[in-house]
């Protein structure tokens, strides 16, 4: 992590900085897109996943994961109950999968979080990796409050 200055600006300057600064205008825009199709992708996955897929696309996001085989640490501490929130379903569920992952070796979970590249499997493929596991029929959890 890098050190880093976070100011609030009022709408009329912000304004006048996109209008007057054309790169940082580029790179503002850039963002927002970025973040509007990463806003659409998780309900897409929300709509259309079962909450193994979503918890298994989450770790890999929050890990950055990108073309390397090598494990990712996840810097941050993340609860199983704010990946249920991320997610939209129970902690119970999390904790289940969170250990279903971890006997298959998808992911080390010992006082820190390191995801594997074999955990794409389970994005990537509908088939069910437990035969008889309810959990990966690939339909949508629904969260119980």
């Amino acid at each position: 992590m890098t050190d880093c200055d976070i100011m609030q600006i009022g709408k009329s300057a912000a304004m006048a900085i996109l209008r007057d600064e054309p790169k940082f205008s580029e790179i503002f825009v850039a963002h927002i897109l970025a973040r509007t199709i990463r806003v659409e992708a998780d309900l897409i996955d929300q709509l259309f996943n079962s909450s193994e897929k979503r918890l298994a696309r989450a770790l890999l996001l929050l890990a950055n994961f990108g073309n390397s085989g090598e494990p990712k640490q996840i810097i941050a501490k993340v609860s199983q109950e704010t990946l249920a929130d991320m997610i939209g379903t129970t902690r119970s569920r999390v904790s289940h999968f969170m250990n279903k992952f971890r006997k298959m070796g998808f992911i080390d979970y010992n006082g820190h979080l390191e995801v594997h590249s074999s955990l794409l499997n389970v994005v990537l493929h509908d088939a069910p990796h437990i035969s008889g596991d309810k959990s990966t029929t690939g339909e949508p959890d629904q969260k119980v409050k």
